[in-house]
């Protein structure tokens, strides 16, 4: 099982802050999570349709959309960050 985190508007389109989930071996980098995840319902669809935009976290170090997420014991996901 893998623990997914969500964050601001990607937690509120899908519903939920985390979950636990049994990810399937074909999930093998951090951006096939995100396909793998808009598969999941329409909730999901929505929050990531614009993949290139989030942002990913995994054991709360953020990473690019093609790092392996095996091991992985906490995945954050992201929309768009700014500040100052």
């Amino acid at each position: 099982m893998t623990k997914l985190v969500y964050f601001a508007w990607v937690r509120e389109r899908i519903g939920r802050g985390e979950e636990d989930l049994d990810l399937p071996a074909s999930v093998v980098t951090a951006g096939d999570l995100i396909e793998h995840l808009k598969g999941l319902g329409e909730e999901y669809e929505t929050a990531l349709q614009f993949p290139k935009a989030i942002r990913v976290a995994i054991n709360q170090e953020h990473v690019e959309h093609d790092e392996p997420i095996a091991g992985a014991t906490e995945i954050g996901l992201f929309p768009p960050m700014t500040g100052g």
